[in-house]
């Protein structure tokens, strides 16, 4: 029998998300399935969204041809735009929309001579202060992509520093420097990444970006799940593994690596075939919430490379073999993400060496 360690993934909630996601918004709205969807499978997470979802976005060329590899034909952008002027051909051969974000990619497009014209999506900064054209440049380099042979249609792109925020001036000003920026341009214009969708109605305009909430996820770090800004999101990863060895200590003695838990009170630990290798975060503290059969009880002591300990004395049915929660329906990913003092995004992105199942219900 194999390691017990799964991390199962429910399509039919993936795809409740996603329709969640462009009801708010409005219009139209690509599925960000970027770094393998977020540790969950881009193949399988796209497959399933296709026949709902208006087109898929990537980070880079490599990650469009897989799904392309396997079978997914519609709208597919990368968000970081190509790496080299060579990739523009390959852009065009699998019709792939690309974002223009530097002068360098600007001007390679605009000195290529392609087969076909390209769907551009020209991104400005507006205040991220990442990636983008300035908005001293970005209407020039709208009007150059405008009157070049090689562009198709253009979409109008910023990206929010402080969406995630609910009372942050930021995501205000951006808008107004973009609005007045772009005021008179006729294009269309995607804004609202998934913390846009759900927590800034004025950045709802012609297409959405979802990313984290597709995989049920509130984006608004620290506020709780009955917030109406979480909208009606389904967790879709469940991260399980099962105790494989118990043993009983007394009080005094500790437990794992640099005895970091010491039992104040006669304790049973259980031992789960999870650790920092499977994606499951080292600096987890005790009393991060685990469920253990369905009921709640608490991590002890240091997480190791392959296992982690956790607290069976008030849970006296379980025992060996008894399956555990590590984050799913009952453990919020962002609470143990948020007590190992980072963010969902990340500790969903490393899961690894898990098995991974996939169940469309």
């Amino acid at each position: 029998m194999s390691r017990p360690t799964t991390a199962r993934v429910r399509l039919d909630a993936l795809r409740h998300n996603y329709l969640q996601a462009k009801a708010l918004h409005g219009e139209r709205a690509l599925a960000v399935v970027k770094a393998n969807a977020y540790g969950h499978g881009a193949v399988q997470c796209a497959k399933a969204l296709e026949t709902v979802a208006d087109g898929f976005a990537v980070a880079a060329i490599e990650e469009a041809l897989a799904l392309r590899t396997a079978g997914i034909n519609g709208p597919i952008l990368l968000l970081e735009g190509f790496f080299e002027a060579s990739e523009l051909a390959e852009i065009v051969d699998q019709d792939l929309w690309t974002v223009v974000h530097h002068p360098w990619q600007l001007e390679a497009l605009l000195a290529s001579k392609l087969d076909k014209p390209i769907t551009v999506w020209l991104k400005m900064d507006s205040g991220m202060h990442r990636v983008g054209f300035d908005p001293a440049m970005f209407r020039q380099a709208y009007e150059q992509l405008s009157a070049s042979p090689n562009v198709r249609q253009i979409v109008l792109m910023s990206h929010f520093a402080r969406a995630d925020e609910p009372n942050a001036a930021h995501p205000k000003q951006q808008m107004e420097i973009f609005r007045a920026t772009t005021e008179g341009i006729e294009a269309p214009v995607s804004l609202s990444n998934s913390a846009g969708i759900l927590g800034w109605p004025s950045t709802h305009v012609n297409w959405g970006r979802p990313g984290i909430m597709l995989y049920g996820v509130n984006p608004f770090d620290g506020l709780e799940a009955s917030q109406e800004v979480t909208g009606d999101l389904r967790p879709v990863m469940q991260l399980e593994s099962a105790v494989i060895a118990v043993r009983s200590i007394a009080p005094g003695e500790p437990v794992g690596y640099g005895g970091a838990f010491v039992a104040d009170r006669p304790t049973r630990v259980g031992v789960v075939a999870c650790g920092y290798a499977d994606g499951y975060p080292r600096i987890a503290p005790t009393g991060t919430p685990v469920a253990v059969d369905g009921q709640l009880t608490r991590l002890i002591g240091r997480v190791s490379m392959d296992m982690l300990t956790v607290d069976l004395t008030d849970l006296p049915a379980a025992g060996l073999g008894s399956r555990v929660e590590l984050w799913g329906d009952t453990v919020p990913v962002s609470r143990v993400a948020g007590l190992a003092g980072t963010i969902a995004y990340e500790i969903l992105c490393n899961v690894k060496r898990a098995r991974f199942h996939y169940s469309d219900n």
